[in-house]
């Protein structure tokens, strides 16, 4: 029985990772590239840029919702490629979304402890908004 489960569950397991192409994914190599993007792309593309901290124990909880959010770029990373981006950022749970303006930090929501987002599309989505009319002069 425990194994027919298994095999049961490897075809979900396997899709919150693959949900996400891989021209989504970074890593510690190009972090900072990718939330930079003002660099990346000049002034005229000057978008925010959400990164989520993603993490295979707790693919189940990943944000799903991530092809509907507007007005930003989104990344996602596996914490066990991003040591040294998980320590900067103080990353502690997973998932975790943080919201880069520039390469600078502006707004993060961290999953609690039982390892769910406190946060939905419309929250990030706020937050996204706030970060991209604070910008504006």
């Amino acid at each position: 029985m425990k194994n027919i489960l298994t095999f049961l569950l490897i075809p979900f397991i396997t899709f919150a990772q693959s949900d996400v192409p891989e021209k989504y994914w970074i890593d510690d190599t190009n972090f900072e590239e990718k939330i930079n993007i003002k660099e990346a792309f000049g002034d005229d593309n000057n978008k925010p840029v959400v990164v989520e901290f993603w993490a295979k124990f707790n693919e189940e909880n990943c944000f799903a919702k991530w092809e509907e959010l507007e007005d930003a770029v989104y990344y996602r990373v596996d914490i066990a490629n991003a040591p040294q981006a998980k320590k900067k950022y103080k990353v502690r749970m997973a998932p975790t979304l943080i919201i880069f303006k520039d390469g600078f930090k502006e707004e993060v929501f961290k999953a609690g402890l039982d390892l769910t987002l406190p946060a939905d599309l419309s929250d990030v989505q706020s937050a996204i908004n706030e970060v991209n009319n604070a910008s504006k002069f």
